[in-house]
């Protein structure tokens, strides 16, 4: 009965993960069309691809996230003159919850977008077609963190120099401590909903 059980046990525990994986992938759908699509935009001046920064990401997630209950209107979004929406409030502070300030990041550019139901060729063109294609064509700028919360999405650009760099505020050199931590914050947070699923699955067995 006990080896029937673990049978059993195995592919529940495997479709938990794989479905668990998914979820999240899902909720970054949004922001890897975006780069990509900007990528492929860049590739056609003969510019590098920007690499994803996982602490503009940071900033721009943040910054979404402030911008989530305002609604688009004829001052922001696809409706209107692209690259134009207003900017966002709290940037200290927003700095600061991303162990980020304003010496390692005054080289880079936030340019956020409201655009409804985040249609992605609307998305692409919001950036690519807009005021802010000048800081896409621009070839200081190496990196890219997009977040994005309701309509709202938003692009963060950094640059290879230590005042846009976004390296974290660390005790150690490299930054390795705070990106470290954010990994590490991430996996356990996937292995702490596989063992609920499988803890749930062992109760039904």
């Amino acid at each position: 009965m006990a080896s029937t059980n673990y049978r059993l046990l195995l592919p529940l525990l495997l479709s938990s993960i794989l479905l668990m994986n998914q979820a999240v992938n899902c909720d970054k759908d949004e922001e890897d069309n975006l780069l990509q699509g900007i990528n492929k935009y860049r590739e056609s001046l003969n510019l590098a691809a920007l690499t994803k920064n996982e602490n503009a990401e940071c900033l721009a997630d943040e910054i979404a996230e402030q911008f989530k209950n305002k609604p688009c209107t004829n001052t922001t979004g696809a409706n209107t003159v692209p690259g134009t929406e207003p900017q966002f409030p709290n940037y200290p502070t927003l700095l600061v919850k991303c162990h980020l300030n304003v010496s390692n990041t005054r080289d880079g550019v936030v340019m956020p977008a409201c655009i409804p139901g985040l249609v992605p060729s609307l998305v692409l063109t919001n950036f690519t077609k807009s005021l802010y294609s000048d800081n896409l064509n621009d070839t200081k700028f190496t990196g890219a963190g997009i977040g994005s919360e309701d309509n709202w999405i938003v692009v963060v650009l950094t640059t290879d120099t230590p005042d846009g760099s976004f390296v974290p505020t660390t005790n150690t050199p490299d930054g390795s401590l705070v990106n470290n931590a954010a990994h590490m914050v991430s996996k356990i947070n996937l292995i702490y909903c596989s063992l609920l699923l499988l803890i749930g699955s062992v109760s039904l067995l």
